[in-house]
């Protein structure tokens, strides 16, 4: 097996939790498949950076210096606390490099603003911490800011929303390199679920809540249970005993989303799963995933997961399960 460079860029005031994400989740996936997949790295300019003050600061001396992003197969860049100051045209440079080499380069929270001053992120989807995705669109305007989801995969690009999704993002590209069964074994190390649900929109302050927060649980866990049936607004308003409007309302300041799209994502979500542990035909996937038809599957799953279902199925049923070793 061929060992892929992981090389995480540890600028000054680098967020100590966002720097050992990366070592952590692609150390414990070597040690879920009982071999080396995956060298970890740690970069910084000059070998030696200073973490973040707020978070108790610490130095860390390295091997490696910008020259380590060299060859690298992923760059990771944490957040640091200089964000808003534009990266010395070095670090740029190195980044830039790596690019043209074929790595693939993940922001964490707000580590996208270090990554958008390479120019790279120019014309794509991009996510950061939803604090300062306003400042990140104003700053980078040929980006299109998506403040709502945990992260933004484009291949090559990807950019994670805040702190916690670092952990979404590195399980993320573990089951992308080595399948589902690997992923979902090295999530369980860390405890932390393969897929959390939902998106950055549900931590986003607002002022108003409903009177009770736990309200939506039952009736999503009802939805859940039904992704097979039609269910309509309607239908789950009278299921939950309140009108449309107020359930939208809820939705909306709850989950960042409408009813219909969580039941959308949910279905997506059941549909990955299925495809990832079964051999169902794509007929009657559809018909467990209330779809209806395989045309209506394949629609949303690739416009929401950039891939086709059959693609994906091989992708992520062609290993063996490796379990949880």
């Amino acid at each position: 097996m061929t060992v892929e460079v992981v090389a995480v860029l540890a600028l000054d005031g680098v967020a100590p939790f966002e720097l050992a994400t990366p070592g952590q989740v692609f150390g414990t996936a070597n040690e879920a498949a009982g071999t080396v997949h995956y060298e970890i790295r740690v970069c910084a300019p000059g070998r030696s950076a200073t973490t973040a003050a707020q978070h108790g600061a610490f130095r860390i001396d390295t091997p490696y210096g910008l020259e380590g992003l060299v060859g690298a197969h992923t760059v990771v860049i944490p957040a640091h606390a200089g964000f808003l100051t534009p990266p010395p045209s070095d670090v740029t440079d190195a980044l830039a490099r790596a690019a043209a080499q074929g790595a693939r380069l993940a922001s964490v929270c707000v580590g996208a603003f270090t990554l958008a001053a390479t120019g790279l992120l120019d014309g794509y989807r991009a996510t950061t911490h939803w604090q300062y995705a306003e400042e990140f669109a104003r700053r980078h305007p040929r980006v299109e800011v998506d403040p709502a989801v945990l992260f933004v995969d484009h291949g090559r690009l990807i950019t994670s929303a805040g702190v916690a999704a670092g952990l979404d993002l590195c399980l993320h590209l573990v089951r992308r390199d080595l399948g589902a069964a690997l992923a979902a074994a090295t999530a369980r190390r860390i405890v932390m679920p393969l897929q959390r649900d939902g998106g950055q929109a549900q931590y986003i302050e607002r002022p108003a809540a409903p009177a009770d927060p736990s309200a939506l649980q039952p009736v999503m866990q009802w939805m859940e249970s039904r992704l097979d049936q039609p269910l309509t607004l309607a239908d789950i308003a009278g299921h939950a005993r309140i009108s449309v409007r107020t359930l939208n309302r809820w939705f909306r300041e709850q989950t960042g989303t409408t009813p219909l799209q969580w039941l959308l994502h949910a279905r997506i979500h059941r549909a990955r799963q299925l495809l990832e542990t079964t051999d169902l035909p794509i007929t009657l996937l559809a018909d467990r995933t209330g779809f209806g038809s395989p045309t209506t599957l394949r629609h949303h799953f690739t416009r929401h997961t950039g891939t086709s279902p059959y693609a994906y199925r091989a992708a992520f049923r062609q290993r063996e399960p490796l379990g949880d070793r």
